[in-house]
């Protein structure tokens, strides 16, 4: 287990947003061995809300639009998905 202080000094550098890209990134990366298009536009849709709701108050404006385009992004690779 890693100390939540040298998690909590990591994260001190950053703003939220840059966080939840991270996130965002290493888990696109996860599911790629899966190999599943549906799951992966499920994560985009998910993060694409994520950034919409998260308050503009902690991260920089375009994060908001980061969130437009996954939202946008998210069903047309849903759609597009292999059956």
């Amino acid at each position: 287990m890693v100390p939540l202080q040298l998690i909590d000094s990591f994260l001190l550098n950053y703003n939220v947003g840059q966080a939840l890209l991270l996130v965002f990134v290493l888990g696109g990366v996860g599911l790629l061995p899966l190999k599943s298009q549906k799951l992966l536009s499920l994560h985009v849709i998910g993060f694409g809300v994520i950034f919409l709701l998260t308050p503009q108050a902690l991260v920089p404006t375009h994060y908001l639009f980061l969130g437009i385009v996954l939202v946008v992004v998210g069903p047309l690779l849903y759609v597009t998905a292999q059956a």
